[in-house]
């Protein structure tokens, strides 16, 4: 079912495209007729969900990708320059995490989680809004989450690299406003995917978090992909510099 019509051949670029949050976006936008390519590093992963997507849309195309690596960036923002024609929506999605205690977080997992989920978000984006630039406009949705508004256990760096995330949103839209690129991103709280499913086994865990969503349960993937969606609409067309919170009001609190 078709929502946001002026979606419909659209060029969408989804980064971490292949599975969890990333291929519920992906396929949220092929089902609105959007042309899209997903990246990943994962081949398997990459085919099998491109498989779904052409299934929707056969304008749908997958890249292999290292988003920690600048050079693997540039080559993809490129390459999907070339497939697709150009670039109307990055959804900058790929992140990791490292679950440890502050004290035992290793300089090797510090830098693998900074560059991913803000090196990364940065340079992709960087890359895109040079395209954006020349063809005049587009939008750009940088995944970031509620821990770059609240402190949890075994989180430092990764609340550190969605709090910087956030911040490059806002300085990015005050920079390229005037090149009509609207950038905003969203903030989920945990998501009950694949993904997350061994994490919520520890039962104390799980109790823990849900007692802290007012709403009490844990984000679908389908929660995300509805803000997404809607500020890659032209129902967001006077938004920028924006971090929707998708947390069921945890941060309410």
């Amino acid at each position: 079912m078709t929502y946001f019509s002026e979606l419909k051949g659209k060029k969408v670029l989804v980064t971490g495209g292949s599975k969890g949050i990333g291929k519920d976006i992906a396929l949220a936008l092929a089902k609105q007729g959007a042309d899209v390519v997903i990246t990943g590093r994962n081949e398997a992963d990459l085919v099998s969900t491109t498989n779904e997507l052409k299934r929707i849309h056969p304008n749908s195309f997958y890249l292999k990708a290292d988003i920690q690596d600048i050079q693997s960036v540039h080559e993809m923002v490129d390459n999907a320059v070339s497939t697709l024609g150009n670039i109307d929506i990055l959804i900058n999605n790929a992140g990791i995490n490292i679950a440890k205690p502050a004290l035992e977080v290793t300089e090797k997992d510090w830098n693998q989680v900074i560059d991913t989920n803000l090196k990364g978000t940065f340079f992709c984006a960087q890359r895109v809004g040079k395209h954006m630039i020349e063809q005049g406009g587009g939008k750009i949705i940088n995944m970031a989450s509620q821990m770059a508004f609240v402190g949890y256990i075994k989180r430092s760096v990764y609340c550190s690299s969605k709090g910087g995330a956030v911040q490059l949103t806002k300085a990015l839209a005050v920079e390229w406003a005037p090149y009509n690129v609207r950038v905003n991103a969203v903030a989920p709280t945990f998501i009950e995917t694949d993904f997350t499913k061994e994490m919520f086994e520890d039962e104390e865990f799980y109790q823990d978090v849900v007692s802290r969503i007012p709403l009490g349960k844990l984000a679908q993937p389908s929660d995300v992909r509805g803000a997404v969606l809607f500020l890659a609409s032209d129902l967001a067309q006077f938004i920028t510099g924006e971090t929707i919170k998708v947390d069921g009001g945890w941060t309410a609190i």
